[in-house]
């Protein structure tokens, strides 16, 4: 449940970033990108990650290890090794009030009708839960294994070398542009989308690192709209961007976020290009 609580917020900014748009393919098939030039004396590092999969599915390339070893830093969306941000994911995984108050009678009944399918109870056993934290279950169910997360992979590996982990935002900022992006109505409405299918179609794109085609699945126009995109992706990435030139100045910094969050004209890919920077992808 611990493990639970703590990948909702990831799971959910990760797998409904996308954008309505088709985009022209911008990026090699990698998940490892090399972050050089611009007076930097050391590259950084930019990884692509599912915040989620079976374990059976689970690898981290041999590629990935050794420029995790390069590194002096890990930098995550979130950094889930603070005990502050770990205490503020349990305590957003719990609604303030319960849910029959806070949906109209119509999603409540939606969202009560769903659950019976898919977790075999109904809304009122989930009252004092967060919708985000119900999407995350219905996430695990769908699955039917057991699951592994990078992050957590990522920061055992941090502790190991004895390096610092970050984050790029707070759980805070997550909240706040979850809720920007999608309404109660919204939120109810995708949860229909994340089951077994498109697990099984998802994660063998993802391991043959084709991450434009990975882009172009989690963009698909059910999951988001214009709206959806400027708070789920593009301001995220940008301010992502922003941030990370002053955090590589001085030492290498490995990146690991949500891979949607690389492709893309507003992609932290092309951002940092745009912004002087040679980033290419590591093939081996």
């Amino acid at each position: 449940m611990k493990n639970l609580i703590q990948s909702s917020f990831l799971i959910l900014t990760s797998l409904l970033g996308g954008t309505a748009n088709a985009q022209t393919k911008s990026t090699e098939n990698s998940l490892l990108w090399e972050i050089s030039g611009k007076g930097l004396t050391k590259s950084s590092y930019l990884y692509g990650t599912v915040h989620m999969m079976c374990e059976s599915d689970f690898k981290i390339t041999d590629k990935t290890m050794k420029a995790f070893s390069k590194s002096d830093k890990l930098a995550l969306e979130i950094d889930m090794d603070d005990p502050s941000e770990v205490m503020a994911m349990q305590q957003s995984a719990m609604s303030k009030e319960p849910l029959s108050k806070t949906l109209n009678s119509e999603d409540y009944k939606k969202l009560d009708t769903f659950l019976q399918e898919k977790l075999g109870q109904g809304a009122k056993t989930f009252e004092s839960y967060s919708l985000a934290t119900i999407m995350s279950m219905v996430m695990f169910k769908s699955l039917n294994c057991t699951p592994k997360m990078y992050e957590f992979e990522f920061i055992k590996m941090a502790k190991e070398k004895n390096i610092e982990t970050i984050g790029l935002e707070k759980l805070i900022d997550q909240l706040t542009f979850l809720s920007k992006a999608y309404s109660d109505h919204e939120m109810i409405g995708q949860l229909q989308h994340y089951d077994a299918d498109y697990f099984n179609e998802m994660i063998p794109i993802y391991t043959s690192e084709q991450l434009h085609k990975l882009y172009q699945l989690t963009t698909d126009p059910k999951f988001m709209n214009q709206e959806s995109k400027k708070w789920m992706l593009d301001v995220r990435n940008n301010n992502w961007a922003k941030k990370m030139p002053e955090l590589m100045k001085k030492e290498s910094v490995f990146f690991a976020v949500g891979a949607a969050h690389l492709d893309g004209e507003q992609g932290v890919i092309q951002l940092l290009k745009k912004a002087g920077y040679k980033v290419k992808p590591i093939m081996n």
